[in-house]
């Protein structure tokens, strides 16, 4: 197939001239930090009755979803899965190459078609076993993300818009145009998303309300504003994912310089059971049931090792916790990142569902979220550690070094690490940099301390992303002004 024929490249052009405008203006209001609360202009969309539209056949069943790139070995691998839905990843776990851009367009043509084959360069070939397959639904890139490779009107393109324009271009006359929309921070934005639905359907002859759509919820201003994101969408809504990694994320890099009682400890003491991601969780399961949408459980990380029995026992033990969690606390489906993991989310949620495809009818009329709740940060407890510093600059160079080098998806320390790795753990640094904060050893994070680590790791370290991964963590991590998104200056230096 040719994906920049002609033909799509008017499209997405058309696209372009219709909403880029709106998006460059959206983003300029993200500038604008607000004390963060429930709105209170849109308290009749929170008190009025509606629903969401009737989900298509495809997505009323989705207990197990897989997420990953769409390299085309892991395409066949996720197809291959037995999980209900595919995540295929044009966001967080793609390196945005041009390659990848491309070619992942192509993976998803034939995916779709149920067409696609892979030989590796050592002779192994990799081939579609005989359905049922998973339901696509495909991450576009963030509204934050321009493409270079690609310009209208004298300006580089947006890469969401290429991302779902491409896709949508070449599919929708499949009839399942399912997306997942990542990084919103607002129900402006997911009006902005469900424009250009409708703009795509009519430039095409597609039905108005045959795209479906799944928002994560990933920022904290996105907390306060689930019942009009999916207000906005209401034509085109599926669900609400828990995006739990890059909520974290939002939540340093929004209440960055707002104080100690802001200040979060290591990330990997901040569990879902804490009780401002409790909140959270609580209030996205009961606004999806109360307006018909499906409420989707976060990712499991941990991941198995087929050479290791110890990590692969602690990964199935983490992972069945978890979800018997969300699948106790009503979520219809949840997130896994590797295939070994697919039986294990299979069987807590059919524990839960039984011959029922989802659990909407688990209304949850007994939670009741406050604004203090959500942002009640210093009830994580914990501590920020030695051990954390260093496992944050470990971490975070190791991922951005895979992520200069292609590779998206990244296999750290026994998890699965995206994007939103990388993030947590240079905004982490940044925030306790200017916050003060002293360690358990008794030792203030500076930027000197940080950059003694930074050295440590980059010697230990090999390979030919290592020392411009070193020097990429080093200024996101250290730079006076706090940068919005690591993969900004990253996407210069591919």
């Amino acid at each position: 197939m040719q994906v920049l024929s002609e033909e799509a490249l008017e499209f997405v052009a058309k696209l372009h001239e219709a909403h880029a405008a709106r998006r460059d203006e959206l983003l300029a209001l993200r500038k604008e930090r607000r004390p963060l609360g429930f709105l209170p202009e849109t308290q009749h969309v929170r008190d009025g009755e509606w629903q969401v539209a009737e989900a298509p056949e495809a997505l009323r069943d989705r207990r197990v979803e897989i997420t990953g790139p769409t390299e085309r070995k892991m395409t066949i691998n996720a197809l291959n899965s037995g999980a209900k839905v595919w995540l295929a990843d044009l966001e967080d776990a793609n390196t945005p190459h041009w390659d990848n851009v491309v070619q992942g367009q192509v993976n998803l043509y034939e995916a779709a078609r149920e067409t696609i084959e892979f030989t590796s360069p050592e002779g192994k070939e990799y081939k579609l076993k005989g359905g049922p397959y998973p339901a696509i639904v495909v991450r576009p890139r963030g509204w934050h993300l321009d493409e270079r490779n690609l310009q209208f009107g004298g300006k580089n393109a947006v890469g969401a818009l290429v991302d779902f324009g491409l896709h949508f271009f070449h599919n929708a006359e499949l009839g399942k145009p399912y997306y997942y929309l990542p990084k919103m921070e607002s129900h402006l934005e997911a009006r902005l998303w469900n424009d250009v639905f409708t703009t795509a359907q009519k430039l095409k002859g597609v039905p108005h309300g045959t795209i479906r759509a799944t928002v994560l919820i990933e920022t904290i201003p996105a907390a306060f504003e689930m019942e009009e994101i999916l207000y906005e969408l209401r034509d085109h809504a599926s669900g609400l994912n828990a995006g739990r990694w890059d909520y974290l994320f939002s939540v340093i890099k929004y209440f960055r310089d707002a104080g100690a009682d802001y200040v979060l400890p290591d990330r990997n003491s901040v569990t879902m059971t804490a009780p401002f991601m409790r909140a959270y969780t609580e209030l996205l399961v009961k606004t999806c049931h109360k307006r018909g949408a499906f409420a989707m459980g976060g990712m499991a990380a941990f991941i198995p090792n087929r050479r290791d029995p110890e990590v692969t026992e602690n990964a199935l033990r983490k992972v069945r916790e978890d979800k018997t969690r969300e699948a106790n606390d009503g979520f219809d489906g949840s997130w896994v990142a590797h295939p070994d993991l697919v039986p294990i989310c299979r069987e807590i949620f059919d524990g839960v569902l039984g011959d029922r495809p989802n659990q909407i009818d688990k209304q949850r009329p007994e939670v009741s979220v406050t604004a203090e709740q959500l942002l009640d940060f210093k009830s994580a407890g914990g501590a920020a550690t030695r051990a954390g510093l260093e496992a944050a600059v470990d971490v975070g160079v190791r991922y951005i070094a895979s992520w200069l080098g292609g590779n998206g998806a990244a296999a750290i320390h026994n998890l699965m690490e995206d994007a939103a790795t990388a993030e947590i753990s240079r905004s982490q640094i940044w925030q306790w940099i200017n916050n003060k904060v002293v360690l358990d050893d008794g030792t203030e994070v500076t930027a000197d301390a940080v950059r003694e680590v930074l050295a440590r790791v980059g010697d230990e370290l090999e390979g030919p992303h290592v020392a411009a991964a070193v020097e990429l963590f080093e200024q996101v991590a250290l730079s006076e002004d706090f940068v919005d998104f690591l993969t900004l200056p990253a996407y210069e230096r591919i």
